[in-house]
């Protein structure tokens, strides 16, 4: 039996999902308007399998009267036609009705709906007030007749029976009926939506596993897979119908893809069919039913297929409120298409292709203006703007292809071709036919004629340039302009298209573009040649002539038009055109001989120029110049010293690439920022695994910055760069009759050097006939000197450093400037007695050597030199201008030895001569002295002022040493220089200043200095010391005071022992004589034979005085009486510095010490070892104690003084109570006087110490044996 032939089905966007509805057909009438009003009010959660995320759905339905033909039959895949509700509607009440009538009829319904596998339905009972009244005798409750149908016909699904109450009244209990039973009719539908769009997605997906089966149709897929979409549509789930869409189309781009390489499916073949109709995109019907019956059949092309699946994504996308995606989409689709057809290798009429994007452009447009204000129009330009230029390219093609830009018009061949064209198109399609700007009208239109062509052709031209250029492209809207100049060229207009090429040329130059920029190049000389612009036309040839990117012959003709032109006229007065050397030669490298760039008055300078020739054939020069600007500067007369400052690398100047005088192309293209790049990494958070690497850009908005079409005119990236002419009038570097050969030239100037200043070059010109070449700036910046130097002498120590107390050379330079040296000059010297000018010896007299400017030796003269008390005279040789003369001078720096100073000299300027300091150079541990000469020279009315810095080599210190009453006196000399010396000679001296100063006592005094040294000469290496050591005797007292001086001979230990240099060293000594002597000794405890380490033991302190009180001690000390004898006052104080003992009880106090001789004061304190072992006795200090009242004789040093705040006595009660009080040693809390007295200067007492021989502890140095304690204790020892 055949099937039943199934009726179309008609697609519309107001599809619903269908219910179907039977029994009491007049009740359902009556209750469908609210029932369709009230299901889509609320929405309901859908919750979709495989994990898809759950949405709000509004549900609408379609109901339509029951009939079993509206069952689904089995292989019906159509969900559009699909029930996915049946309802059964009753109001019966009465139990007789309902089995005579209304159980058979829902029988037969139940079974038709078993018989069709349909399990979605559900049973109504409606109930009414007006039945109850009618037949109240005759009916049983309504429960009853409820209970009935759920025993009958659901026994296991009660919920599928549902009942209304009252609906068409407006009550609670109604409103309440209505809103379950809405709820329950709700969860049905969409139970059933789940249970059958997830078995129908079962069904698509196997029929998709089985595409690499052979017999498996794209189109039979595609027509599944859409109807899924529809059912997404119909439930408005527009994004969920777009991913289906966005499947198909992924799947057949795949397919294609496979078959251009090689893996082609036989479904393929129907879409390779040649194309017979290129009507274009149609966006205006929400389904293009004639194309989706063709793929249904199997007979659409893959413009048709691409077609209606564009106006399906299209339509959906407009529902989704994204118009701006269709534009992008519609771009890509239209570029894919083009592609497709060629790997499907699809036979298509020239120029058909063409017709279809334009029209398809132009649909898509007008589309996105239907849905769209122009306010969002212009404002997302930016989104149609690509649209627009392809449509523009488009058209120009068909122009072209049609013969609509030629100067002729087109030929029969044209029209035969627009006619086929045009036959393709077919019919306008009713939707557009009464729009009078439709995209059939306007390709037909432009076809139709040359000048509606124009019109439209310019029309979408200037409307893409200005989006490109409303939007910043400006690339692209030169590249649209650079397309319109090409039409303007064909329709022989270069005036309107040299303006178009310009900016074109200025966005390639400026990206570094360099085949672009040849052949845009060429065009415009094209147009420059038609315009008769003869000055732009050479500076164009010139860059054509010098462009790598053109053949020889092409470099060669338009280096000839150049050469022709040059030599047209030969009226040496007429107008030279002026053109930019950058296209004709790249300055590389000059170089100035000599090397220093820098020469004296009238001196020869040289400049080497190298030029690179862009040329491809040598070019004869008439003339090759370099203009100078000359400025009269400081600098310029003051010398070589200040001038060379000016060239850190003054010998040979590059000049980059990028420069203003390089290349006209490869400056461009070298010119721009770097690239600064920097990786980065994407790596795993969990196990910081490298997931993905890559490189960024830092600087991105340097590297792709659109530059503005308003450059510089005098930078080579121009076209026709603005040349500055030459001024005649100015000093130039000049020379005739040069041949330029290509690649590399070399030419040497003569560099005027009359005027001494600055000169610098600005331009450099190359003169061809009528043409010259001139690059406007020399850059980076090239200057040469010449100077008028003034005479300079200086004088340089040979070596380094200068040591005083030996004969030291000197090197004195003349620098003669512009100065000449004539006979019988001569330099005046200062002698002084602290740096005296050895003269030259007979064997080895004094020679100058004289230098010219480039430091040649050139001649060698003998000097004299005269010297008398005051003055040196050195009579100079004969020496030419600007050379140098040198010669050798031995000083001698005398070693300071005292304070002696002696009496005042005179400079020979008049100035009063000063005594050299020395003082300590941060950078050596020698004393330095500055030595200052003066020096009258004959080109100056000025003596000139020069120092010499000499450094000690020596380090003296003495000390004073006391044995007893012995008295010892050590120097120590330390060599800190780097050169080792031999010392002979030491003698240590007593020094007086004259007989008369000498009292009776002083000469009883007389002293006897032996000498203890055993070694007559000594070895004194570097930074080594040398101690000579002398006892003093006296015969009845030593003096307070004593004056010495330390004398020896020193030299070098690489010299001969004849030049010994003396050295001295002056030392006073004061306080000398031994005061007290100290004597301490350790007692063990009661009843104890030896000390033990924790038990106390007896510290007994012997102080006795040794010598009678001098004539200042007595006015100091002399304060106090004790019985009669004159007493001072002592501080002791008993400190240990090692941690060894403990000091019970007072470890200072003061004692009333008798003036008398030998007299003794002994002090008794108790100490604990704190070890065993032989221990060093306590540290014992004797100070002197002045009361407030005493004023010192000599002011002590501040630092040698105990300061009040750490020891202070203030009261008398503190001094009656001398030898009972226990004061604390330094450091103590206890302070007698308040800081507030302190303040207002209250006389304080205060400690001074004793000289360094006054005191002699006899206890220093000695040890006591401590014993253990007798415990008996675990002793730990340690062993390493």
């Amino acid at each position: 039996m055949e099937p039943q032939e199934e009726k179309p089905i008609i697609y519309t966007m107001e599809n619903k999902p269908i219910v179907t509805c039977a029994g009491d057909q007049a009740l359902f009438t009556s209750l469908y308007t609210p029932l369709a009003q009230q299901l889509p009010r609320e929405p309901m959660e859908w919750r979709r399998t495989y994990g898809r995320a759950p949405k709000m759905i509004h549900l609408e339905a379609n109901f339509v009267q029951f009939k079993e033909d509206l069952l689904p039959k089995e292989g019906n895949k159509a969900l559009l036609t699909f029930p996915f509700l049946h309802i059964y509607w009753t109001d019966c009440c009465d139990t007789e009705v309902y089995k005579s009538s209304v159980k058979e009829d829902t029988t037969r319904w139940q079974s038709s709906l078993r018989g069709h596998g349909s399990a979605d339905w559900v049973i109504v009972v409606v109930e009414t007030s007006d039945a109850k009244k009618k037949n109240k005798t005759n009916i049983l409750p309504r429960s009853s007749i409820v209970d009935k149908i759920r025993n009958d016909f659901c026994n296991k699904q009660n919920d599928r029976c549902v009942v209304l109450s009252d609906p068409l009244k407006d009550s609670s209990r109604s409103q309440e009926s209505w809103s379950s039973f809405l709820l329950k009719l709700r969860t049905l539908l969409l139970m059933s939506f789940t249970k059958n769009l997830g078995r129908f997605e079962d069904d698509m997906r196997t029929l998709r596993e089985k595409r690499t089966q052979p017999g498996w149709s794209f189109c039979e897929y595609f027509m599944v897979q859409e109807e899924l979409a529809f059912v997404f549509e119909m439930l408005q789930q527009f994004e969920d119908a777009l991913v289906q869409y966005d499947e198909l189309d992924a799947l057949f781009t795949q397919y294609v893809l496979n078959f251009g390489a090689g893996e082609g499916a036989n479904w393929l073949g129907s879409f390779c069919a040649p194309v017979k109709a290129w009507s274009g995109l149609l966006l205006r019907r929400p389904i293009d039913m004639e194309k989706r019956e063709g793929i249904q059949r199997g007979e659409a092309s893959l413009l048709d297929l691409r077609s209606y699946l564009f106006s399906r994504q299209c339509t959906l996308l407009i529902f989704l409120q994204r118009p701006w995606e269709v534009t992008h989409r519609a771009l890509e689709l239209l570029h894919t298409c083009v592609q497709e057809l060629r790997l499907l290798e699809v036979s298509v009429l020239e120029g058909a292709l063409d017709c279809w994007v334009f029209l398809s452009c132009l649909e898509v447009l007008h589309r996105i203006e239907g849905c769209c204000d122009p306010a969002q129009l212009a404002a997302n330009c930016s989104h149609t703007v690509g649209l627009w230029a392809y449509a523009t390219d488009k058209l120009k093609c068909l122009g072209y292809l049609c013969g609509l830009v030629s100067d002729q018009g087109p030929t029969s061949e044209d029209l035969n071709r627009t006619v086929d064209l045009l036959a393709g198109l077919g019919d306008e399609r009713p939707e557009t036919v009464s729009s009078l700007q439709s995209p059939y009208k306007k390709l037909k239109e432009a076809l139709s004629s040359v000048e509606a062509f124009e019109r439209h052709y310019l029309e979408l031209s200037h409307a893409a340039m200005e989006m490109y250029r409303a939007i910043g492209r400006m690339r692209s809207a030169r590249l649209v302009g650079k397309s319109l100049a090409e039409f303007y060229m064909r329709k022989a207009d270069p005036d309107h298209a040299e303006s178009f090429l310009q900016d074109a040329l200025r966005s390639y130059v400026s990206e570094g573009w360099s085949l672009p920029v040849t052949h845009t190049r060429k065009q415009i000389a094209a147009c420059q040649k038609l315009l008769v612009r003869t000055e732009d036309y050479l500076q164009t040839s010139a860059l054509l002539a010098g462009d790598g990117n053109l053949t020889n012959e092409e470099r060669e003709h338009f280096c000839q038009e150049i050469l022709t032109f040059a030599g047209q006229s030969t009226d040496s007065k007429a107008q030279k055109v002026a053109l930019s050397m950058t296209a004709f030669a790249q300055l590389t490298q000059l170089q100035f001989r000599p090397a220093t760039a820098s020469v004296h008055s009238g001196a020869a300078l040289q400049v080497e120029l190298r030029l690179r020739s862009l040329m491809p054939v040598p070019v004869p020069l008439e003339q090759l110049a370099a203009s100078l600007h000359f400025s009269l500067e400081q600098a310029g007369t003051l010398g070589r010293a200040k001038g060379a400052l000016r060239h850190p690398n003054p010998g040979i100047v590059h000049f980059p690439p990028g420069s203003s005088s390089g290349g006209p192309l490869h400056s461009s293209l070298a010119g721009g920022p770097a690239l600064e790049l920097d990786e980065i990494q994407d790596r795993s958070p969990s196990d910081n695994s490298l997931n993905s690497a890559g490189m960024v850009c830092k600087n991105t908005h340097l590297v792709m910055r659109c530059h503005d079409s308003g450059s510089s005119p005098d930078l080579p990236n121009c076209v026709s760069p603005a040349p500055v002419a030459m001024d005649d009038g100015a000093q130039m570097l000049k020379t005739h009759n040069v041949t330029l050969l290509p690649g590399d030239n070399s030419i040497v100037f003569t560099a005027p050097s009359g005027d001494p200043g600055t000169y610098t070059l600005r331009q450099l010109c190359a003169t061809v006939g009528q043409v010259q070449f001139v690059l406007p700036h020399i850059y980076p910046l090239v200057q040469y000197e010449v100077y008028s130097q003034e005479p300079q002498l200086t004088v340089e120590p040979l070596t380094e450093p200068l040591l005083a107390g030996l004969p030291q050379k000197v090197r004195f330079t003349l620098q003669t400037g512009h100065y000449s040296v004539k006979k019988g000059d001569a330099l005046q010297l200062s002698n002084t007695d602290s740096m005296p000018i050895l003269p030259p010896s007979p064997s080895s007299p004094c020679t100058a050597t004289i230098l010219n400017a480039a430091s040649e030796r050139v001649g060698e003269a003998s000097l004299s030199i005269q010297a008398s008390e005051k003055v040196t005279s050195i009579v100079l040789p004969i020496t030419p201008p600007y050379h140098t003369l040198e010669f050798q001078l031995e000083v001698l720096c005398v070693i300071p030895s005292g304070p002696h100073r002696p009496p005042g000299e005179r400079l020979t300027n008049g100035e009063v001569r000063h005594r050299p300091r020395s003082y300590s150079h941060p950078d050596t541990p020698m004393t330095a002295i500055d030595q200052r000469m003066s020096i009258d020279c004959p080109w100056s009315i000025y003596s000139t002022l020069l120092a010499l810095t000499f450094y000690i080599p020596f380090k003296t210190k003495h000390s004073l040493l006391s044995a007893g009453n012995r008295k010892f006196i050590q120097v120590c000399v330390q060599n800190v220089s780097d050169v080792s010396f031999h010392l002979t000679e030491q003698h240590l001296t007593e020094q007086h200043l004259t007989e008369q100063h000498l009292t009776e006592q002083q000469q009883e005094c007389s002293l006897e200095l032996q000498s203890l040294n055993t070694k007559a000469q000594q070895l004194v290496s570097s930074k080594q010391c040398v101690f000579c050591l002398w006892e003093v005797k006296w015969k009845t007292c030593l003096p307070a005071c004593l004056q010495c001086v330390f004398s020896a001979s020193f030299s070098p230990s690489a010299h001969q022992t004849s030049s010994f240099k003396p050295y001295h060293y002056d030392f006073q000594l004061e306080r000398v004589t031994t005061l007290y002597s100290l004597r301490a000794e350790i007692l063990p405890g009661t009843g104890e034979q030896s000390c033990h380490s924790g038990t106390l033991c007896g510290l007994e302190v012997s102080i006795t005085r040794l010598a009678e009180p001098s004539e200042g001690e007595e006015e100091v000390e002399g304060q106090g009486e004790t019985e009669g004898l004159r007493t001072t006052k002592l501080m002791y104080e008993v400190a240990d510095s090692s941690s060894s003992w403990a000091v019970c009880g007072k470890s200072s106090g003061l004692v009333s010490m008798p003036l008398a001789t030998c007299a003794t004061h002994k002090i008794h304190i108790e100490v604990m070892p704190l070890f065993a072992g032989h221990l060093p006795f306590p540290k014992i200090q004797v100070f002197k104690y002045l009361p407030h009242s005493a004023l010192p004789a000599i002011q002590p040093d501040p630092d040698s003084c105990v300061e009040n705040d750490t020891l202070s006595l203030l009261d008398k009660a503190l001094d009656d109570q001398a030898d009972t009080a226990s004061i604390r040693s330094r450091g103590s809390v206890l302070s007698v006087g308040s800081g507030e007295q302190q303040q207002r200067g209250l006389p304080m007492p205060r400690l001074e110490p004793f000289s360094p021989g006054q005191v002699f502890n006899h206890s220093q140095g000695l040890q006591v044996l401590v014993l253990p304690a007798t415990d008996d204790h675990v002793l730990e020892v340690n062993a390493t």
